[in-house]
């Protein structure tokens, strides 16, 4: 059966709802409180509006605490206006691979690349606070190794244990249909990938495959649980593969080899939840709505 696409906001509609900064505070104020304003301090309903646009106060406090709108986001204490954040974000979330910050830094023409950059990662971060619930049905767990070669790199900065030595590990477990989560981690040993699976995946799981990777061995006291042998040239046994994951690894990888060329380890996480983010929301018609909210 053909997959029905999604049709996300093109760029003449993002320019059409927003025309200035009122109308993507506008926007901002009623994802961030669908139900009313609250108090980012307290939580509380009871606010009253202030004659400064988009500011209120809140009793909280003995001589009363006001805010914005921003206070509490990714945008608060910013010297640009929302309308160029609105606009770095929709970029972001329109590339399926990701925007480089040097493309962003051109396109918008923020004052120096270092600026573009500051502004991605603070958008990633902010899609890195997604709320998370433990993946059901058929799951799929597998690792992957992200970096450059060892040969190429200092010999004291070339890394040992598992997988291509000197490049930084990272787990991941998805739903078929549904959702990924991944993490970048410090290696791929049992315990550290029977952690993973406890924190994310259901035990009600109707199935866990993976690879036949020994590190997993232990999954089949909890789980049920079914290999696929990678060494022996299997990929497909029935309802059991990783192929699934393995898509959403060659994404990031294209992503990262194609469009970022180069990522440190301290701040790959934050690559990685942007490709998370986008791969969760792929049939989400409002992605950037989802997005704002998190933020």
């Amino acid at each position: 059966m053909k997959t029905k696409t999604v049709r996300q906001m093109t760029m003449d509609e993002f320019e059409a709802m927003f025309q200035d900064d009122d109308a993507c505070k506008a926007y901002l104020a009623s994802r961030r409180w669908p139900n009313g304003v609250r108090c980012p301090r307290c939580g509380s309903d009871k606010v009253y509006k202030l004659n400064r646009s988009w500011h209120w106060q809140c009793r909280c406090t003995t001589t009363g605490y006001r805010f914005s709108v921003l206070v509490g986001t990714i945008f608060e204490n910013t010297n640009y206006p929302l309308q160029t954040w609105f606009r770095v974000i929709y970029l972001m979330l329109s590339s399926k691979k990701g925007i480089s910050a040097l493309q962003i830094h051109r396109m918008i023409g923020t004052g120096s690349y270092s600026t573009a950059w500051s502004m991605c990662h603070r958008i990633r971060a902010g899609l890195n606070n997604e709320e998370f619930r433990k993946l059901v049905g058929f799951v799929e767990v597998d690792e992957t190794f992200i970096g450059g070669k060892a040969k190429n790199k200092h010999s004291n900065k070339r890394g040992g244990g598992r997988g291509p030595s000197g490049k930084t590990p990272i787990i991941g477990a998805v739903s078929r249909g549904g959702k990924v989560v991944a993490r970048v981690v410090d290696n791929v040993d049992t315990d550290t990938l029977d952690d993973f699976v406890n924190e994310t995946v259901s035990h009600k799981v109707s199935l866990i495959s993976t690879d036949d990777n020994s590190a997993y061995r232990y999954l089949d006291h909890f789980f049920n649980h079914s290999v696929v042998h990678h060494s022996t040239g299997e990929y497909v046994c029935g309802a059991v593969h990783t192929n699934t994951i393995d898509s959403f690894w060659s994404m990031i990888k294209r992503g990262i080899v194609g469009t970022f060329h180069k990522v440190r380890k301290k701040y790959l996480q934050l690559y990685v939840a942007e490709f998370e983010f986008r791969y969760n929301n792929r049939k989400n018609p409002d992605i950037f709505g989802a997005a704002i909210a998190l933020c």
